[in-house]
C-alpha cells in the first residue's frame, strides 16, 4: 500500500493552526492571570496609601492566591500583618516563605529577618535569638549582632552582651569599647553579690583594659578598695576620676571625704574638693567638704555657694545649720534662692489641653481654645 503524501500536505497545516491556537489560549490566560495579580497588588496599594490597612490586606491577600510565587507580595502582607500587631498571621507568611524551596538565597535572608522582626515585636525574645543568630553570615549580619545585643541587654545577660560587642568591634562596626566596659562591670558587681571577690576583680580589670578613659570602672575599684579597708588606694583611684571625669566623680564625692578620714588625709582631700567645687560647683561636693569643715568654715562656706549660686538644693544645706550659727545676710541668700527656684514653678495651665506657660493668654497657644486659662497661677512640678 503506497502512502499517500496528499494527507502530509494537509495534515501538516492543520497541526501548525491547532498547536497556534493553543499557543494562543496559554497566553491569553498567562497574561489574565498577570493581569489580574498586579490590579490586586495596585488596588492594596492605594488603599494602604488612602489608610485603609484592613481592605488593603484583603487585596494582598486576594493577590497572593492569584500569584503564591510572588514573593513581593508575602513580604508587604507580612509587614502589613506586623505594623497592625498582628504578629501570628506574619509569623505564617514569613515562615510559608521560607519553607519554599524554590526561594532564592536573597529573599531568604530577608524572609528570616523578618521572621525575626516578627518575634521580636510579639515580645517572644527565645525565638527571636534563634531567628536573630539565623542571620549571622549573612548580609544582615549586622543588623544582626545589634538586635541581639539589644535583646541581651534587655534580659541582662551581660557576658553574652560582651561577647556580641567585641564581635562587632572587631569587625568594625564602630566603637564598643564603652559598652563592653559597662558590661564588665555589671558582671563585677553580680559577682561582689554573689561573693566571688575574685571574678569581680577580673571582670573589673577587663573592663580598664576595654576602656581605660571610662570613668565607671574607676568609680567601682574605689568602692572595692574602700570595702576591703584600703581607703589609701581608694582615694588614688577617685583622685583619677576627679581629674578625668569631674561629672562622675559627684557620685562618690562623699565616700571620697569618708576615705580621706580613714585614712588620715583630711588636709589633702579638702584642697582636692575645693578644687573640684570650683571646677563644678554642686551640692555633692558641698555636702562632702561638710564632713572636713569646721563648724564656722561650714556656714561661711554655705552661704559663699548660695550667693554665687542660689539653688533649693544649698538651701537645704543652710537650713540643716541651726539658725543661732547664721551670719547677718543668710536670710538675703536664703530667700533669693527660694525666689529664684519658685519663679518657673508658678505656672498658668490651660484646663482644656494642659498647656503650660509663665504668661496668661486668652486663647491658648496649644489647642486655640479661648478663655480656658485659670486666671490662679499653679506651682508645676
Amino acid at each position: 500500500m503506497e502512502f499517500d503524501f496528499q494527507w502530509l500536505l494537509i495534515a501538516l497545516p492543520v497541526a501548525f493552526a491547532l498547536g497556534w491556537m493553543a499557543s494562543r489560549l496559554d497566553l491569553r490566560q498567562l497574561r489574565r492571570e498577570r493581569q489580574d495579580s498586579p490590579r490586586a497588588y495596585f488596588k492594596g496599594l492605594n488603599l494602604l496609601l488612602n489608610e485603609q490597612p484592613d481592605k488593603a490586606i484583603d487585596a494582598f491577600i486576594e493577590a497572593v492566591q492569584n500569584d503564591p510565587d510572588t514573593t513581593e507580595l508575602h513580604f508587604a502582607l507580612g509587614n502589613l500583618f506586623r505594623r497592625r500587631g498582628e504578629f501570628e498571621r506574619a509569623v505564617r507568611v514569613h515562615q510559608h516563605l521560607l519553607g519554599r524551596a524554590d526561594l532564592k538565597a536573597g529573599d531568604r535572608d530577608r524572609a528570616q529577618l523578618a521572621l525575626a522582626q516578627d518575634y521580636m515585636k510579639a515580645g517572644l525574645f527565645d525565638r527571636a535569638e534563634a531567628a536573630w543568630q539565623a542571620l549571622q553570615g549573612t548580609p544582615f549580619d549586622g543588623e544582626a549582632r545589634l538586635a541581639l545585643l539589644s535583646l541581651y541587654e534587655r534580659s541582662r545577660d551581660w557576658r553574652r552582651a560582651a561577647e556580641v560587642a567585641r564581635q562587632l568591634d572587631r569587625a568594625g562596626g564602630g566603637s564598643f569599647a564603652s559598652r563592653i566596659a559597662h558590661y564588665e562591670c555589671e558582671i563585677a558587681e553580680e559577682a561582689d553579690a554573689a561573693g566571688r571577690p575574685d571574678d569581680a576583680g577580673a571582670a573589673l580589670q577587663r573592663a580598664r583594659k576595654a576602656a581605660p578613659q571610662a570613668p565607671r570602672p574607676l568609680l567601682l575599684t574605689g568602692q572595692r578598695l574602700l570595702r576591703d579597708g584600703q581607703p589609701a588606694q581608694a582615694l588614688a583611684a577617685w583622685d583619677t576620676l576627679r581629674e578625668r571625669h569631674p561629672g562622675a566623680f559627684l557620685l562618690v564625692a562623699d565616700d571620697y571625704a569618708a576615705a580621706a578620714q580613714a585614712s588620715g588625709a583630711a588636709d589633702a582631700a579638702r584642697g582636692a574638693l575645693e578644687s573640684a567645687l570650683t571646677q563644678l560647683p554642686a551640692v555633692e561636693v558641698l555636702r562632702a567638704l561638710e564632713r572636713l569643715d569646721a563648724d564656722g568654715q561650714r556656714v561661711a562656706r554655705l552661704l559663699a555657694h548660695l550667693q554665687q549660686h542660689p539653688t533649693l538644693s544649698g538651701a537645704q544645706l543652710l537650713l540643716d545649720v541651726p539658725a543661732g550659727q547664721w551670719p547677718p545676710d543668710a536670710w538675703a541668700a536664703l530667700r533669693l534662692a527660694v525666689e529664684r527656684a519658685a519663679k518657673p514653678l508658678q505656672r498658668y495651665r490651660c484646663a482644656a489641653c494642659g498647656f503650660e506657660a509663665q504668661h496668661y493668654f486668652w486663647q491658648c497657644p496649644g489647642c486655640l481654645s479661648w478663655d480656658s486659662y485659670p486666671t490662679q497661677r499653679i506651682d508645676a512640678l
